[in-house]
C-alpha cells in the first residue's frame, strides 16, 4: 500500500509548490483534483501544462492514483447534466492519457442527489452510472464511485449493490470510510463490504455520529488507523491509502493546506509503522 494525499484540500495553492510540498514530506501518491476553481481545473490544462505537470510527478517520483471530478450525475436539467457529464469525462480522457507505467488512475465521483432517490429513482439512476461506465470502459479507465453521506449513494450496502448492479471492471468504488464511521459503522464490516470493491480509498478523522458530527484532519479524531490498515491488508488492498482535508475544514479561518498535509503524513506514516503493515 501507498500513502496518498489528495488535492482535494489544496485549491488555491499551486501545483508546483503542493507537489514539492508532498514529496518533501514523504508521500508516495497524489491524487489530482481538476474541478474549477482549482489550480488545476481541467481549464487550465494545456498540453503544455499538462507535460510539466507529468514531468514533476516523475522527478518528486510520486504515483497518481486518481483524479478527483466529483459532480453529480443525477441532475435532471439538461443542461447542468450536460456541464457534469463534460467534466466527468474530460477528466476520464485525462486517466486514459496519463502514462507512468503503472496503468490508469482511477476516476474518482460521487452520485449526487438525496437518500430516497435511492429507491424512487432508482432506474434513472442505473442509466445514468452506465453511461459514464460505458465511457471509461471505451477509454480504459474505473470509475471510482463514492458512497458519501446525504447522497443518494450513501451507505456500504447500495454501494456494493450498485457495482453488482452495473456488472463492469470499470465501476469499481472510492470508499471513503469516515461516511460510515459517522453512522456508527465498524471498520471490520465497513471494509469487509467495500475493500473487494475499491479501486482507491479517501480517509479522514472525524467525531460524532449523524446528524452531529465533523470531519477533522488524520490525526485530529480519534479514528484508529493501525486497525483500518490491518483490516485493509488482510482484505487484500495494495492500493493508496488517501488522505483527504474535507471542506468542513478547509472552511475553518485560517486553514493552512502546508500544514494539514503535514499531519496527514504523521498521521498516516505512524500507522503504517506501528501496524507492521508492508509499505511500497
Amino acid at each position: 500500500m501507498l500513502i496518498g494525499y489528495t488535492t482535494w484540500g489544496m485549491p488555491n495553492v499551486p501545483i508546483d509548490t503542493a507537489l514539492a510540498h508532498l514529496a518533501k514530506l514523504g508521500f508516495d501518491a497524489v491524487e489530482l483534483t481538476v474541478l474549477p476553481n482549482y489550480t488545476t481545473a481541467l481549464a487550465n490544462l494545456t498540453e503544455e501544462e499538462l507535460h510539466r505537470i507529468k514531468q514533476m510527478y516523475r522527478r518528486h517520483k510520486l504515483f497518481m492514483p486518481a483524479i478527483a471530478a466529483h459532480r453529480s450525475l443525477l441532475d435532471e436539467n439538461p443542461e447542468g447534466h450536460k456541464a457534469n457529464t463534460d467534466i466527468l469525462m474530460q477528466a476520464i480522457d485525462l486517466c486514459s492519457e496519463w502514462s507512468d507505467g503503472a496503468g490508469h488512475p482511477v476516476m474518482d465521483t460521487v452520485l449526487g442527489g438525496v437518500p430516497e432517490d435511492w429507491d424512487t429513482k432508482h432506474d434513472f439512476i442505473l442509466e445514468r452510472v452506465w453511461e459514464l461506465t460505458h465511457y471509461a470502459a471505451s477509454r480504459d479507465v474505473v470509475v471510482g464511485l463514492e458512497a458519501h453521506i446525504g447522497a443518494a449513494l450513501d451507505t456500504a450496502e447500495k454501494a456494493v449493490q450498485i457495482v453488482q448492479e452495473i456488472n463492469s471492471p470499470h465501476l469499481r468504488l472510492n470508499f471513503d470510510i469516515s461516511h460510515f464511521d459517522i453512522i456508527g459503522m465498524s471498520i471490520e464490516e465497513a471494509v469487509r463490504l467495500m475493500a473487494p470493491y475499491a479501486a482507491h480509498t479517501h480517509v479522514k478523522d472525524q467525531r460524532g455520529r449523524v446528524p452531529k458530527y465533523e470531519f477533522m484532519i488524520p490525526g485530529e479524531g480519534d479514528f484508529d488507523f493501525v486497525a483500518y490498515l490491518k483490516a485493509m491488508d488482510k482484505a487484500g488492498y495494495t492500493g493508496s491509502i488517501t488522505a483527504e482535508v474535507s471542506g468542513m475544514v478547509q472552511n475553518r479561518p485560517g486553514y493552512d493546506p502546508l500544514a494539514g498535509a503535514e499531519l496527514c503524513y504523521r498521521t498516516l506514516d505512524r500507522a503504517f509503522r506501528e501496524s507492521g503493515v508492508k509499505r511500497g
